[in-house]
């Protein structure tokens, strides 16, 4: 599989990981994280931050979970080290915060690495299915 296969793959599955935290943090949760954590919030997203962040974890995504799914040929591989994946980056963000800001709601904190669960099994299973489909 040569690179350019991998730019397609990440390129379809970032946009998928796009569409459903968009879904999520857009009409979903959007009033739960405004009650919980509103007071916190900017007056406005800094996008480039935002899409940095998309980035790379889509990148980390792809090389610890989509990828070597792929190479074992198990989609059930991309389910639980998607969600295993998940569980690991949303609850370092989110038990940082728990530790070191003031206030930071322990719902929020459940809620968050659950979705971070959910939402990296399913992309990874998502991308994991692209990259078939492009092989």
């Amino acid at each position: 599989m040569t690179w350019i296969y991998w730019v397609k793959a990440y390129g379809l599955t970032f946009l998928v990981f796009l569409a459903v935290d968009f879904l999520w943090l857009g009409i979903l949760a959007k009033r739960l994280y405004q009650q919980q954590l509103g007071h916190l919030f900017s007056a406005e997203v800094n996008w480039p931050a935002a899409f940095l962040f998309y980035v790379i974890f889509v990148i980390g995504m792809m090389v610890f979970v989509i990828h070597p799914a792929v190479k074992s040929g198990a989609v059930w591989q991309a389910v639980w080290m998607g969600a295993l994946y998940g569980l690991v980056t949303y609850a370092t963000f989110d038990l940082t915060n728990l530790a070191l800001v003031k206030d930071w709601p322990t719902p929020i904190v459940v809620v968050d690495i659950l979705w971070g669960i959910v939402l990296s099994a399913i992309v990874s299973t998502a991308g994991y299915g692209i990259a078939r489909w492009l092989s």
